[in-house]
């Protein structure tokens, strides 16, 4: 799992996501590639923007007890898996909108680093530690580049 707080790392994921184009084509999915984007997006914009409501007790309690362990884990995502409501993205996007947004989400979690995500309260899943934010980062953004082959 690379370790999304150290530079290097970052510099790798966005030359990925720049070796996207507007009309990349994914080799599993239904999203397009601006809808990608927008999707990954989403993860960011939950840390830094007061936009989601945060889950009810009962659902935050069956997703910490059900799903957490997938998605802060080092264990890759399976193709095809399934998407939380809030992740789901069917519309058009913009995707220079969306790339650019991406690129300054991970520079600045980057800038940021472990020691402001450690104890940090995810929406979903309660207090996590830096290393779980790294890999729900790393892990989610390295299974949706995959997607479009970069």
């Amino acid at each position: 799992m690379k370790n999304l707080f150290k530079i290097e790392n970052c510099e790798d994921i966005i030359i990925r996501i720049n070796n996207l184009k507007e009309d990349s084509q994914p080799l599993w999915g239904k999203m397009n590639v601006a809808q990608m984007l927008a999707h990954c997006n989403v993860t960011y914009d939950m840390v830094y923007e007061n936009m989601y409501p945060k889950p009810g007790f009962l659902v935050r309690l069956l997703l910490k007890s059900f799903v957490k362990s997938k998605v802060v884990s080092e264990q890759p995502y399976e193709k095809n898996g399934p998407t939380a409501p809030a992740f789901k993205v069917d519309v058009k996007q913009d995707f220079d909108k969306e790339r650019r947004k991406l690129i300054e989400y991970i520079i600045k979690t980057q800038d940021l680093g472990p020691n402001e995500f450690e104890g940090k309260e995810s929406l979903s899943f309660g207090k996590l530690t830096a290393n779980e934010w790294n890999n729900m980062f790393s892990k989610h953004l390295d299974h949706h580049l995959n997607q479009f082959g970069v």
